[in-house]
């Protein structure tokens, strides 16, 4: 994708509306929307990286509850031209169809490379990659095997969506965020799952979110790490101009 003269890519991740209840998330979802409304000015695409919401399970014909000003926006800037991408997180495993057919927004379940110009970006969540959190990995695995999601998709939504709404609040271990403290470069397992893709393949940028601390990495001489931060404490996240990546707050 080449980027036309002024345009800008923007990612933005872990927005986790809905957290810990939909009237306390509503406040930073207005700020969201706000953003959303800003960036549409100049942006040549959106990249929304997972955990938009806190929890999200798509039934046959029913989806949460809520949400309704940010849904709206996307479609809007969807139908103005504007692209968007979504990489599913930990807490949104369970896409399955509504943000194609209905916002025009493909969506990815596994991290994907991305062209600018002759900028390489390597974009996904960041949940389960690289070494250690293996309890996570495990779990991980139940929630995205097709007989328990064929289970759970028999409860009523009232009930599954409140059952999964307090464990996705209360367990550390769904959640990811047992430790929101940086690590230090060589603990940091997604630096480290970088490193290793980068002994196969150059890339200019790896972008993920997941972690919930905003991070600017060197990886070495010609490749950089972001991690964007998140939309409850930090309001972070990243632009593309076409030359470089840079971290920024929305005020």
């Amino acid at each position: 994708m080449n980027l036309p003269k002024g345009k800008k890519v923007y990612f933005a991740s872990d927005n986790h509306l809905g957290a810990p209840t939909i009237e306390k998330s509503f406040p930073r979802e207005k700020k969201f929307v706000r953003w959303l409304d800003e960036v549409k000015e100049d942006a040549a695409a959106i990249f929304l990286l997972g955990d938009l919401f806190d929890f999200w399970f798509e039934y046959k014909t029913v989806v949460p509850k809520g949400f309704t000003r940010t849904l709206g926006k996307l479609a809007e800037i969807t139908d103005s031209g504007i692209p968007v991408y979504y990489f599913v997180g930990n807490h949104d495993l369970w896409m399955n169809g509504y943000f194609e057919q209905e916002l025009n927004i493909p969506v990815y379940h596994t991290p994907q490379e991305f062209t600018f110009g002759t900028t390489t970006f390597f974009i996904g969540h960041g949940d389960g990659l690289g070494p250690g959190d293996k309890g996570y990995k495990r779990m991980k695995k139940v929630f995205t095997n097709p007989l328990a999601k064929w289970l759970f998709k028999w409860l009523h939504p009232d009930l599954g969506v409140r059952l999964a709404q307090y464990l996705s609040v209360k367990n550390k271990l769904i959640s990811g965020d047992e430790d929101v403290t940086f690590l230090g470069e060589d603990n940091e397992w997604l630096v480290q799952y970088c490193k290793r893709k980068l002994e196969h393949k150059h890339r200019d940028y790896f972008v993920f979110g997941h972690r919930h601390l905003p991070m600017e990495i060197t990886l070495n001489e010609k490749s950089q790490y972001i991690n964007l931060g998140d939309w409850i404490v930090h309001y972070t996240y990243a632009v593309f101009d076409g030359n470089e990546l840079k971290l920024e707050t929305f005020k």
